[in-house]
């Protein structure tokens, strides 16, 4: 019987086993979780001939290396880097097979932040609340990679994509994220509120899975203390006390007592996921109208 599973040579930096998500349990405090460069996550699939729920490995700079017990089809894509099969270069965007026992590396990242490795049939860990996605806040699903953690592998589906390499848009050199004002935006400043879509801000070396940090000009409030606790969505631009905004990426809390003084259209979050330390980051604020037509 064919072994259908990946040993991990080396872990890398942060690399998790991801999906589209479990979205739908913030009642119970479960954040939704899944690929935070969802467009990469959905490429690589498609190379290997998966489904789109397939749950593939989201890799953190350093990327990962691994080793097939059968041979499999495999594709890279996301942040760009160099990956190898046995030390021989490989494409990168592109179904590449792998023998068994071969080792696949793929390496640190020349931009952006967050690489997709697919294998064909998928990740196969048991889901948890009908996802497979690791969620670092909570807990669930599968530990973050560690090195000799084996992998189960699912039946592979469709056949791979005929294709050389698949376009892949570059990391932003600079992000700009359209924000919807509000809920709390009045809890701010008319000068912080302009600084919000007026001034640049940088991608704080703080940032994780939760949230995309920022540094650069502290939003004054104007409304002391603090919110009860409210409900917190995917996109939401909360302001702790140092005034710095943070962008709630797919593991942020579902609740949260610091004000909200926008929230990003959900389809420029992917971007934020690439944007490594000190990439300029600039908030547009858009009508709610508008932004929801253009979703």
């Amino acid at each position: 019987m064919t072994d259908r599973a990946l040993v991990v040579v080396r872990a890398g930096a942060l690399t998790t086993v991801q999906d589209r998500g479990r979205p739908g349990h913030a009642h119970l405090g479960v954040p939704r979780s899944g690929a935070l460069d969802g467009p990469a996550a959905a490429l690589v699939n498609r190379l290997v001939g998966n489904r789109p729920e397939a749950a593939v490995l989201e890799t953190t700079v350093t990327g990962c290396a691994l080793r097939p017990r059968s041979a499999v089809t495999v594709a890279v894509a996301g942040a760009p880097c160099p990956v190898t099969v046995d030390g021989r270069p490989v494409s990168w965007g592109a179904p590449v097979r792998v023998p068994a026992g071969a080792v696949l590396d793929v390496g640190t990242v020349t931009s952006g932040v967050r690489g997709y490795v697919a294998v064909s049939g998928g990740v196969a860990v048991e889901p948890v609340l009908g996802s497979r996605s690791t969620d670092l806040l909570s807990g669930l699903g599968p530990a973050p990679l560690t090195d000799g953690a084996v992998l189960p592998l699912g039946t592979p589906g469709s056949p791979h994509a005929r294709v050389d390499v698949a376009p892949c848009p570059a990391p932003p050199a600079e992000v700009v994220l359209r924000v919807t004002p509000g809920p709390r935006d009045d809890w701010f400043t008319p000068e912080a509120v302009r600084a919000f879509t007026s001034r640049t801000f940088r991608v704080s070396p703080a940032s994780n899975r939760i949230g995309l940090r920022t540094e650069g000009p502290a939003l004054e409030r104007a409304v002391p203390g603090e919110l009860p606790s409210e409900g917190m969505v995917l996109g939401a631009v909360q302001v702790p006390p140092d005034g710095r905004p943070v962008v709630f990426l797919a593991d942020h809390p579902t609740t949260g007592g610091y004000p909200v003084i926008g929230v990003v259209r959900a389809g420029d979050l992917p971007r934020a996921a690439q944007a490594a330390p000190g990439t300029p980051v600039r908030f547009v604020a858009v009508r709610r109208l508008v932004a929801e037509r253009r979703r």
